[in-house]
């Protein structure tokens, strides 16, 4: 019998060390199609979501899949984000936290992208712009 992950477990754990210590937690998802986020946010085929207590909603980080409301633009979306998706969990504010191994045969192809992107959008609206990055990108701090 094969051990389960201690991956959902780790995410669990660190998010809590964010939230108990006033920091902001955010994952790093490498996206493939049952990866439900919005597409439009997405770039070179990742997304970094922000699950802070006051951006997230119904927030369950279980064994097989995180999942959440969260509000794009204002307008709230469902996302569920499959573990073995989830490549980092880190604090934003100083970039402690866990990077993880992500498989590369479920990832999307940018051709791939693009498709499940024009699906989703209606053929008679443009794209909405995507908001502008904060200062900095956040970095990662590998713990050990």
């Amino acid at each position: 019998m094969e051990l389960p992950s201690t991956k959902p477990y780790l995410l669990r754990a660190i998010w809590e060390w964010c939230c108990d210590n006033g920091f902001t937690p955010h994952i790093a998802v490498e996206v493939d199609e049952r990866t439900r986020v919005p597409r439009e946010f997405v770039r070179s085929g990742q997304i970094v979501l922000n699950l802070g207590p006051s951006a997230t909603n119904k927030l369950q980080i279980g064994n097989e899949y995180v999942e959440f409301q969260a509000r794009f633009n204002g307008v709230a979306r469902e996302l569920s984000v499959p573990v073995e998706r989830v490549s980092a969990i880190y604090a934003r504010e100083n970039g402690a936290g866990m990077a993880f191994e992500v498989g590369s045969d479920g990832a999307m192809t940018d051709e791939a992208l693009v498709a499940a992107t024009e699906a989703e959008l209606p053929p008679d609206e443009p794209p909405p712009e995507p908001p502008r990055p904060d200062e900095g990108r956040p970095k990662l701090q590998r713990i050990k």
